[in-house]
């Protein structure tokens, strides 16, 4: 079947938990050159759904979280819709992004020390954020917090309480930190590399427990990462992200199984190969790709990832390629998908 351009306006109906359209961040103060971190950015995610956004480091993963949460830095320009439960989240008064922070959304920094205080109790700290979004009386606050390291899968959650962060090692830091990211129950939790300074038998544990709880409280999840191998069996769908756009995003099958970008497969063939039987490792160099994600404030007209491309023609060069969706959920810009 032929592809054909996606236009806004032919994007189906169906009501989603949240929807990104046209998103575009640049950062940069009054009479300076604004520097783009985001450009024309569209993505939807359904309640429930776990959407891996993949990519290297700066081109925009972090920035497209910041926004979904209000949390943009006071220099930075920002056009674009961003709806949640179809409600707009951009131009929100900070009282108002306060009441959907924590209860309705919330973050997990891939570094815990960002989000726990160094000087209170890990129970007290859970208990706080519950507090500022419920009812509770301080012992059900307390009772809720052990509940929620015990979802975690941290067995002493009255030690983990009564703990400091410093008492606590990394592998329980971390699950002190999805802990309290889900102890209100949000609709939407964004986890930003939460596994980026931990050893491989420890991400594949985290991983687990986002599995679980996503399964139990029906959350929706946006992992951010630059490693593929951690999306595969756990996304939902896949955005592979390049120089602040979406270059490719599908169902997670479909993007590891038939990739249809030329970034999305150099990415795809930078996870390291299975060892062999013995245990060494396999013979040659491991592919990389070539040259590095672009200033984008420097960029002109043509496709973003041309000079890196091995299939580029010379209208990579001059024009800039709409998105297609060559089979149904699939979507792709790039002027020779699937070659």
């Amino acid at each position: 079947m032929k592809s054909i351009p996606i236009g806004r306006s032919s994007r189906d109906e169906i009501p989603r938990l949240l929807r990104v359209c046209g998103l575009s961040v640049k950062y940069g103060a009054d009479g300076q050159a604004l520097e783009a971190a985001l450009r024309q950015l569209d993505l939807e995610i359904s309640a429930g759904e776990v959407v891996g956004i993949l990519g290297e480091s700066g081109c925009g993963k972090s920035t497209l979280a910041l926004s979904i949460l209000g949390l943009l830095p006071a220099d930075a320009r920002v056009d674009g819709s961003i709806l949640f439960r179809n409600e707009e989240l951009l131009g929100m008064s900070e009282a108002q992004l306060r009441r959907i922070r924590g209860a309705k959304i919330s973050l997990i920094n891939q570094e815990p020390g960002l989000a726990l205080s160094p000087v209170m109790r890990v129970g007290e700290q859970i208990a706080e954020v519950i507090g500022a979004h419920s009812g509770l009386k301080r012992k059900a606050r307390k009772q809720e917090a052990e509940a929620m390291l015990r979802a975690v899968n941290l067995t002493n959650a009255g030690r983990i309480c009564a703990a400091y962060p410093h008492q606590l090692s990394g592998g329980e830091l971390h699950r002190v930190a999805i802990g309290q990211a889900l102890a209100c129950r949000p609709d939407l939790v964004i986890a930003d590399e939460p596994t980026r300074s931990l050893d491989v038998i420890v991400q594949a544990e985290i991983l687990g427990v986002l599995r679980n709880l996503k399964q139990k409280f029906g959350t929706a999840l946006i992992f951010i990462t630059h490693d593929p191998a951690l999306l595969v069996g756990f996304a939902d769908r896949v955005v592979v992200m390049y120089a602040g756009r979406a270059v490719e995003q599908g169902p997670s099958s479909r993007m590891f199984g038939r990739p249809l970008h030329p970034y999305t497969k150099g990415l795809l063939n930078l996870v390291a190969r299975v060892p062999r039987r013995d245990g060494s490792a396999p013979a040659g160099l491991l592919p990389v790709i070539p040259g590095g994600p672009p200033y984008l404030e420097a960029l002109t007209s043509g496709c973003a990832f041309e000079p890196r491309c091995s299939r580029k023609t010379e209208i990579c060069q001059s024009e800039d390629p709409e998105e297609l969706m060559p089979e149904a959920g699939h979507r792709v810009s790039c002027f020779h998908h699937g070659s």
